[in-house]
């Protein structure tokens, strides 16, 4: 059997649940593949989202993505841009100028048919990066799942994004 990035929506990944949803940085972002796509969370905190694999599989290595996450009021009306954390914007808060990553992240499994019966799997607290990309490396240890919840328990501000979940494993069986 070959690895495969198991997250990936053409893999048959499904986000199935997201606290919190943004019209233009949606939770099925997570998982499109695309380096320049985010999902974003609107505020307080925690905050989570599902995935469903929609196969029994067994993940050996996850990589989570996050970083700063714009509210909506951060776009520059005149240039239809995202504004970078130092630009002035007319009428922005002070925090819609600060950079905002994941400061505490647990993922729960759970290798039900249905997403119940979840178990604590993993907790990290995440390295404050300044101007990077967060890259949290797990290193699978009885990774057997078919869905996985990803609970963003604090932030370093009000807002998060996570711009990708990537875990390399294999499917070991279908749902029956």
């Amino acid at each position: 059997m070959r690895k495969v990035d198991l997250c990936l929506s053409s893999e048959g990944a499904e986000v199935i649940l997201a606290t919190s949803s943004d019209d233009k940085h949606p939770p099925e972002n997570i998982i499109d593949g695309n380096p320049e796509t985010f999902w974003t969370t609107t505020g307080m905190f925690p905050q989570e989202f599902i995935l469903c694999f929609h196969k029994h599989v067994r993940i050996e290595r996850l990589v989570i993505q996050s970083y700063f996450a714009p509210p909506t009021d951060q776009i520059h009306p005149e240039a239809s841009r995202q504004v970078s954390p130092g630009d002035a914007v007319h009428g922005s808060s002070p925090r819609a100028q600060s950079r905002t990553e994941v400061q505490t992240l647990r993922i729960e499994k759970s290798t039900s048919k249905e997403p119940v019966d979840f178990e604590h799997w993993v907790e990290r607290d995440l390295v404050h990066t300044e101007g990077q990309l967060q890259n949290e490396e797990i290193m699978a240890r009885d990774g057997h799942a078919t869905y996985l919840r990803f609970i963003i328990v604090s932030a370093f501000d009000h807002f998060a994004s996570v711009h990708s979940v990537s875990a390399e494993g294999i499917a070991v069986s279908n749902l029956s």
